[in-house]
Formats: structure tokens, sequence, C-alpha cells
């Protein structure tokens, strides 16, 4: 059977078959409103690197006492995270990160020159006391709240001594909020201050992974120039359809976020309970949509679902946690509930083996 190194080897894999549980891509469509625009869409020139002034202007309703000179729209919130890490190099500079961590953090801190440090999760909950240990003599934090791969939301009183404490030092929080619309369990808390610089995306709040726009929002100007100097000489504008699509979809009411974010609900509760019946050890997820189960051998689990159950999960070591396996519930209820029925059908045949 082939080995399988990474995330990389199951991206953009499809079939009939296939029960795909592992990329975090939205299965729901996109708001009507984002397509009403195209057959009569006719720009193509260079746009703004700083991104589209009327989309910029749009984000400021999302960001208390914000302004449009204060966003940058970036190829995906993956561009952003780049980009601002770039922004703020220096040589030797520590980057503090989650772990589990999504898996792209080490490896944009290393491009970036920079060395990667980890702070401990309890359960997807940050340690406090760790952190404010490791924190000291680092140039930035990312926090991901709600988090990939954990599904855990960050306590409002732990997110609160972070935004004082780095302060404080002079520490850099980077607030990852891609999955800010998609939490189960309270409103989502804006990390504060000119120290902060917050990444989004467009991806899971309206289902438009594909159209690849994010951004980066920060009140420190000096960081917003430097990214556009970097931005210029690497891929200069986001794509301005792209842009202009999420225009439209900054418009669409709320309830449209609200309606999604029950079907994620409810697909939550099913996959849960379907793996606390399994057996399988694990948390309830606050937010996004992943199940991070604790499971022996998650790289034969990886393999061994794939070439036999033709079934998609993620190894936990590609996360920084090689004791779990995560599961993506962004696929319809149907599929779920088969997709736990081979999972069932593996635990009684070659899992035991494991």
């Amino acid at each position: 059977m082939q080995e399988i190194k990474g995330p990389s080897f199951f991206i953009g894999k499809d079939s009939e078959e296939l029960i795909s549980f592992g990329s975090g891509q939205p299965d729901l469509p996109p708001p009507e409103e984002v397509y009403q625009i195209l057959p009569t869409y006719r720009d193509f020139k260079y746009g703004l690197i700083q991104g589209q002034e009327r989309l910029r202007q749009a984000l400021t309703a999302q960001y208390p006492k914000s302004s449009k000179e204060q966003f940058v729209v970036t190829n995906g919130a993956s561009e952003a995270l780049d980009l601002t890490l770039r922004a703020l190099f220096e040589p030797g500079a520590k980057i503090l990160l989650p772990t589990p961590y999504y898996y792209s953090y080490p490896y944009i801190v290393k491009f970036a020159h920079m060395e990667p440090v980890y702070y401990e999760q309890d359960k997807g909950k940050i340690v406090f006391d760790d952190f404010k240990q490791k924190v000291k003599g680092c140039k930035a934090v990312v926090i991901n709240s709600p988090s990939n791969p954990t599904g855990t939301v960050q306590n409002l009183e732990t997110l609160k001594k972070i935004e004082k404490l780095t302060k404080e030092l002079g520490v850099w929080v980077i607030s990852d909020e891609v999955y800010k619309d998609l939490i189960y369990v309270r409103e989502n808390y804006l990390i504060k201050g000119k120290h902060v610089l917050t990444l989004n995306s467009f991806s899971k709040t309206y289902a438009m992974c594909g159209f690849r726009i994010g951004y980066l929002y920060a009140r420190d100007v000096d960081v917003i120039n430097r990214v556009i100097e970097i931005k210029t000489h690497v891929s200069m504008n986001t794509n301005i359809l792209g842009q202009d699509m999420a225009f439209e979809a900054t418009k669409v009411p709320r309830e449209f976020i609200d309606s999604q974010t029950k079907v994620w609900k409810s697909r939550r509760n099913l996959i849960y309970e379907g793996m606390k019946d399994l057996g399988l050890d694990l948390w309830k997820p606050e937010g996004a949509f992943y199940v991070f189960p604790e499971m022996k051998n998650p790289s034969k689990v990886v393999s061994d679902l794939y070439h036999l159950y033709n079934i998609i999960v993620y190894n936990g070591a590609w996360f920084g946690d090689p004791t779990r396996v995560r599961f993506s519930y962004a696929l319809d209820e149907e599929k779920i509930v088969e997709g736990l029925r081979r999972v069932k059908e593996y635990m009684g045949k070659e899992y035991k083996e494991n």
C-alpha cells in the first residue's frame, strides 16, 4: 500500500465510493448572491495590492472602530499568516504555537526563517501557566479559537489574560479566527489591542474555500504597510473576481450564517455520539467542524481506513499529536452515518491488531 506522508496525499481526491472525513472544506454551498454578478462581470485589470476598497470597507462592519486602511485582502488566511510572519521577521525570533496546531503553522514559521516553539493545551484548552512561562522572549504567539484540529473554543477568561499579558510583554498576538462564525457555545471574542493581528477568511463562514479570499486586520498600520510591500513582490493583488464575489457575500443576512451553523451543530452531535458509541475517547467540539478522538497507531489507522475502507481521515501527528486522528464532519449526515458504519467494521477487525 502506498505510504501516506501528509495531507497533500488526500487533497483533491474524490469519488462516489469515498467517504472523506479529511479536508476542512464545507460541503454546504456559498450564498447564491455571490454568483449573481457573473453574467455581467467584465473586470480584468490588476487590482489594488491591499485589496479592493469596497470589500475592505465592508469588512469594517465586523470590527468596531476599524477603517479600510487596516485590512489587507490575501489569498486565503494562509497567505495572511505567511505575509504577517515575514513582516514581523527578526533573526532568531521565536514564534509560540499551540500544540496540537493547524498542520501548516510550523512550516510557515520556518519558511519565514524563525523558530516555532509550543505551548500546551489540555483537551484543546490553553494551559495558561505553561503559556505564561513560554511566551516570555517570543516575538509573537498564535491563538486559534475555534481551533483546527481540536474544535475547542478558548475560555473568555484565558483569552483576556493572554490579551493583557502579551500587551505587557510587547509580544504580538496573531489571532487565527477563520472559524469565528462557527461557534456553538457563545459569541466570538475578538482579541483586542494594537499588538493584535487578526486573520480571517471567507472559506468557512461562506463556504468559499476555492475562491481563496482571506484577510489580515491590524490596528498597527506599520505592519499593514510592510505586508503590502511584501505582497507586491510575491503575489500582487488577490483575485479581483473572488474579491467582488466576497463583497457580495458580506451583504448576505446573518440568518444565512446562523442556518449553516445549525447544520454544523447537528452533524457535530451525530458524529460525537457515534464515536462515543464506538468507545472512542474524545471531547465534544464547541466550534469549527472537527472531532479529534484518541486512537492507537494513527498512521496505520489512516492507511487502513483509506486503502481498505475508502475513508479519508487525517493523522493527528500532522497536527502535533501522534495519539489522535482528526475527523472533519464537513459532509452530509448520510455520509457521516455510512462512514461511522465502516469505522465500526474496521474497529471490529483490523484495528484490534494495531
